[in-house]
């Protein structure tokens, strides 16, 4: 790698923030909410989910819980 090779590279990580996946949606994440007693199917489908929206599944059954909250409140 040349010296301007190098410095264009640097430059770039520099300026460039990465981007990062959505957190808790691992294996052991997976473990974890199956020791909480989710069904296979719930946990398989909250980590789908989690992935397409780019959340994790806290968020997502965050999200369920308040808009079932705001369907009885109605």
């Amino acid at each position: 790698m040349t010296d301007e090779e190098y410095d264009a590279l640097d430059e770039e990580m520099t300026r460039t923030v990465p981007k990062l996946g959505p957190v808790g949606t691992g294996w052991l994440a997976q473990r974890e909410l199956r020791l909480m007693g989710l069904s296979n199917m719930t946990v398989n489908y909250l980590f789908t989910k989690a992935t397409a929206d780019h959340k994790t599944p806290a968020q997502i059954i965050d999200e369920m819980v308040q808009e079932r909250v705001a369907a009885v409140a109605i």
